[in-house]
């Protein structure tokens, strides 16, 4: 079924305002989580809405958190989000990067004490409204073995980085560190569909096709796959978006980041506070004038995309180009969703006595 992104917006919106959020918080915590939905991220979006709910329902999302710097320097900042939404206080966060940036060139904020901030793009991409480069990550609930274990050590731990072109589209990457993200195996498992080779082992360590693996004890698989295909360096990625995000923030950090599901409970035994982000913020003429950067960013993009294809494949693709013509295609022919994706909004709704909107039509 497809749902129009304005409806999907005040439905949203409605949902956060029952639970407890004030309207201006409502709203920026709809915007970036159907950010996703919008750029075609769907294991990230509106799929995720149930997920945040019942984590406030548990009284492990803060939906009046007082967010605060805890710790500053020209260039840095602490902030301790208050057990808030990280769909917020990513938002909070990125402007105080910016801020610094506009005033000594660069910016750099550590937070602790968070949740799930949804997409590390839609931070990242805050930059490009002020000409600057962005760059935004998480680390997130144990899911994922290291390389040569069995245990599950790390999160997902995406990463994003914006930057900014003259005339071209802007260079948008948001990958996570694993073969794939967790949401891609809850796709599959909806549509009854196998995963690939390489995206996640059994408990034993040995490779699995089945997308509910993680539900009996397995594990997904740092960015590579194996040993062979270069898994240790998917390693060394998820590794230093933990460091950043929370051993240098005091938050939570590899096997004792607290799970999104609700129905875990966090580590009896916490290392820091909730789990950590961290922003960046970059002006470009902090390095070199932004007119010529501009220019070689256009051209680079360009001189990428004339790169000669392999026969039978298709073109370059520019990082943020699929994002930017799915997010183009949503707002005029609506945001699809998955049938139990539908059904789990239903009784969203039902439970918190919104009305759930009837499905687009062009």
């Amino acid at each position: 079924m497809t749902f129009s992104y304005s409806d999907l917006f005040s439905f949203v919106n409605n949902i956060f305002l029952k639970a407890g959020c004030n309207n201006n918080d409502a709203e920026k915590a709809t915007v970036a989580l159907l950010s996703a939905d919008l750029r075609g991220i769907d294991s990230h979006g509106v799929a995720r809405l149930s997920g945040y709910i019942r984590l406030w329902e548990k009284g492990r999302i803060n939906m009046q958190a007082n967010f605060k710097i805890v710790h500053e320097t020209p260039s840095t900042a602490t902030v301790d989000a208050d057990g808030g939404l990280g769909l917020i206080v990513g938002e909070y966060a990125m402007n105080i990067a910016l801020n610094k940036a506009k005033n000594v060139g660069t910016g750099w904020v550590a937070v602790k004490g968070s949740n799930h901030f949804g997409i590390a793009a839609k931070h990242a991409m805050m930059a490009l409204e002020e000409n600057m480069i962005g760059i935004a990550m998480t680390n997130a609930s144990p899911l994922v073995a290291p390389t040569h274990s069995t245990k599950r050590m790390l999160g997902t731990n995406p990463m994003a980085f914006a930057i900014p072109a003259k005339n071209e589209p802007a260079f948008v990457a948001d990958f996570a560190t694993t073969t794939a993200a967790n949401g891609k195996l809850e796709i599959l498992q909806r549509k009854n569909l196998s995963a690939p080779n390489g995206w996640i082992q059994n408990q034993d360590g040995d490779n699995s096709f089945d997308p509910n693996e993680l539900s009996k004890g397995g594990a997904l698989l740092p960015l590579g796959g194996d040993r062979e295909h270069g898994s240790h360096k998917g390693f060394c990625l998820g590794a230093v978006v933990d460091i950043f995000s929370a051993v240098l923030s005091g938050a939570n950090y590899g096997p004792w980041v607290p799970p999104f599901v609700a129905f875990l409970e966090p580590p009896a035994n916490p290392v820091g506070s909730g789990i950590g982000h961290f922003f960046g913020a970059m002006r470009i003429d902090a390095f070199r004038p932004a007119d010529d950067f501009l220019d070689n960013m256009d051209n680079w993009i360009r001189a990428f995309r004339a790169a000669p294809s392999i026969e039978g494949q298709p073109s370059v693709v520019i990082p943020g180009d699929p994002e930017r013509i799915a997010e183009a295609e949503r707002r005029v022919s609506g945001i699809p969703l998955n049938e139990k994706v539908v059904e789990d909004l239903q009784q969203l709704a039902d439970k918190l006595n919104v009305a759930f909107p009837a499905p687009f039509k062009s």
